[in-house]
């Protein structure tokens, strides 16, 4: 997937796609799934080292723990809540 040259994408600097490869440990598939590509999220986070550890772990605990709700329905709810918000990410 390739970002829009004109779009932007975030009001802070976040690192291209190809630049976060270049920083990844070889093999490391994004947020723990191989999507294809890098998420904006992804990129996003990690240009801030204090927030991805913690946005990440939480990531974690609500979308792969256990719940009353299945991953699916998870992903659903993610998908509405970002599109109510305009969110791109």
């Amino acid at each position: 997937m390739t970002q829009e040259p004109d779009r932007t994408e975030a009001w802070v600097a976040i690192p291209s796609e190809a630049e976060r490869r270049v920083l990844a440990p070889s093999g490391v598939v994004a947020a723990g799934y191989d999507y294809g590509f890098l998420p904006t999220m992804g990129r996003l986070l990690s240009a801030h080292k204090e927030i991805c550890p913690a946005f990440s772990q939480l990531f974690r605990t609500i979308m792969f723990q256990p719940a009353h709700l299945s991953r699916q329905e998870k992903e659903m709810v993610a998908a509405i809540v970002a599109a109510a918000q305009d969110c791109r990410y």
